[in-house]
C-alpha cells in the first residue's frame, strides 16, 4: 500500500507540474535595423569608440505601452551600425552621443529591414595634418581641432585631449588603449588646443618593429546621459621598425 500511494503521488506532481508550463510561442527578433551617422557639414563618418560611452541608440516601444522601458545598442567605430535582432514593433530611434543632441524620431514601423541615416553636429572636429612620425621608440602626430558646432550650448571647454594607442586591435580610443604609452592634455593645454594644430607624442618606451593603431580623441565638459564622450579622428595603423 505504501508503494502504491508513493506511486499515485508522484505521478500526480508530475501532472500537475507540466500542466503548469507556459510555452513561449512568439517569434524571436529577426528585423533589422542598419544605416549611419555623419557629420552634418561634412558628412565625413561620425568616428565614435564601440561601447555605452561611444554612440548608442535608443528605441522605445510604443506596439504595447505608451510608457516603454528603452532598448539600447551600440554603433560601429566608423558611426555605422547593423542590428539584426529587432523584435517587429513600432518604435522611435534616438542616437546619442559626442554631438548637439537630436529629437527622437518620429514613430516609425521596423519589419523586414529598416535604414535610417542621420546627420549630426559633433562637439569637436579632428583632423590629422600629417603622417605619423616614428623617432627611436616613441611616436609624434600632429592632429587639428577644432568646434564641430556654432551651437554656444555645447562649446564648453575642451578637458581632454588624448593620443591612444594599442598594439592589439584597430579598435582603438578611451575604451581600449595601453595607458603606458597615450599621450594626455589637460587643464590649460587641453583648453587651448582649439583651431591649432599640436604635437602629441607617446609617452614611455615603446617596444619596436611592431605594429601600433593610434588615434586621437578629445572631449569637452559636457555630459550626454551619463557620460561625458568623447570625439575622434580616423584610427591609423604605424609600424615601428626593428
Amino acid at each position: 500500500m505504501k508503494k502504491l500511494f508513493y506511486f499515485l503521488s508522484i505521478s500526480l506532481i508530475l501532472q500537475m507540474g507540466t500542466s503548469c508550463v507556459n510555452y513561449d510561442n512568439y517569434d524571436g527578433p529577426a528585423e533589422t535595423l542598419k544605416g549611419s551617422i555623419v557629420e552634418k557639414v561634412t558628412h565625413d563618418a561620425f568616428q565614435t569608440e564601440v561601447s555605452d560611452n561611444g554612440v548608442r541608440i535608443k528605441l522605445m516601444e510604443y506596439s504595447w505601452s505608451d510608457n516603454p522601458t528603452p532598448y539600447y545598442f551600440t554603433i560601429k567605430q566608423d558611426g555605422t551600425f547593423n542590428n539584426t535582432k529587432i523584435f517587429k514593433g513600432d518604435y522611435t530611434i534616438l542616437p546619442e552621443g559626442a554631438f548637439v543632441p537630436l529629437e527622437p524620431t518620429d514613430t516609425i514601423s521596423i519589419s523586414g529591414t529598416v535604414i535610417r541615416n542621420f546627420e549630426v553636429e559633433p562637439f569637436l572636429k579632428l583632423k590629422w595634418v600629417n603622417e605619423p612620425v616614428v623617432s627611436g621608440n616613441t611616436i609624434s602626430a600632429q592632429v587639428q581641432i577644432t568646434r564641430g558646432t556654432t551651437n554656444v550650448n555645447y562649446q564648453q571647454n575642451v578637458i581632454d585631449v588624448y593620443l591612444f594607442i594599442n598594439s592589439s586591435s584597430p579598435y582603438v580610443g578611451n575604451n581600449n588603449n595601453d595607458n603606458r604609452y597615450s599621450a594626455h592634455l589637460t587643464g590649460t593645454d587641453a583648453q587651448n588646443c582649439i583651431g591649432k594644430i599640436i604635437t602629441l607624442t607617446t609617452t614611455g618606451s615603446l617596444p619596436i618593429g611592431r605594429t601600433y593603431y593610434i588615434r586621437a580623441g578629445a572631449r569637452i565638459d559636457c555630459n550626454i546621459e551619463g557620460s561625458k564622450r568623447y570625439n575622434y579622428n580616423e584610427p591609423k595603423v604605424v609600424v615601428t621598425p626593428k
